[in-house]
């Protein structure tokens, strides 16, 4: 029995593993925070779009594979590229010391900070002045990384909410449950033009940073791969027609 049981183990494991090559064989799929505008999030019709992902989709189509943009639980990130799952992390995805050392990463695809969003109004106007201030993050993001890496500053706040995505953070703010949130500003930027919120961005920052995509440290082939396309896609005008379409200018920083 004890036999028999190792034989099915065994044969499972193997049709999983020939399973998982099949799929990344015919598929490009890639990990994403579905809730983070305007790089990944759900439409009005619950189609997942946003620029990260008109990106990655024409990487899928020269790369002639299938695309998947498949949601994943982003304090669990590292584990879904892990386990195979996902390709890569492509979400607005900050390069850090500590992923750049784990991961295979690109070059980088859009410049970045973490920023303080407060509402309209607010006798916030500097980072000092949120002392003794409640302070919504998103939880396992960047932008709680700038926080904790501030340590003087985090130890001036009241309280940090973490949240599990930016736009229930926002719109806590907005209501007033907090008295400001940190998160990326190519997202705070969006979701206030967009959705015409009365929340303004200090001007003061907490980190300046840029957007990867993070692949197995292993899986470089792949990662090389996409790098080439992208600068493919940068030099043939694609890059800027779809930074266009979401930001209303060129804000890539491929092959620069």
């Amino acid at each position: 029995m004890k036999k028999f049981l190792t034989v099915l183990l065994v044969a499972i494991s193997f049709a999983s593993f020939m399973g998982c090559s099949k799929r990344n064989t015919k598929q490009f799929v890639i990990g994403l925070d579905d809730a983070f505008p305007p790089l990944g999030f759900r439409d009005e019709n619950n189609e997942i779009v946003g620029y990260d992902v008109d990106l990655a989709r024409e990487v899928a189509l020269r790369l002639g594979k299938e695309f998947v943009a498949q949601p994943i639980n982003w304090s669990a990130k590292e584990q879904e590229l892990a386990t195979g799952r996902i390709d890569c992390i492509w979400s607005g995805f900050t390069m850090t010391p500590e992923r750049l050392e784990a991961m295979a990463f690109t070059k980088p695809y859009l410049n970045n900070a973490q920023v303080v969003v407060v509402k309209k109004g607010s006798n916030v106007k500097t980072l000092a002045d949120l002392s003794g201030k409640i302070v919504g993050v998103q939880s396992e993001s960047s932008a709680q990384d700038a926080i904790n890496d501030a340590p003087e500053f985090k130890e001036s706040l009241k309280k940090i909410i973490e949240f599990s995505e930016n736009v229930t953070a926002l719109n806590d703010l907005e209501i007033g449950n907090v008295d400001a949130v940190v998160l990326d500003l190519v997202v705070a930027d969006y979701m206030i033009t967009q959705g015409d919120k009365p929340l303004v961005i200090l001007e003061e920052s907490l980190a300046p940073e840029q957007y990867g995509i993070g692949f197995a440290k292993n899986n470089t082939e792949l990662r090389d791969k996409v790098q080439k396309i992208l600068e493919e896609m940068e030099a043939d005008g694609t890059v800027a027609q779809i930074s266009n379409s979401w930001f209303g200018k060129n804000l890539s920083v491929i092959g620069k």
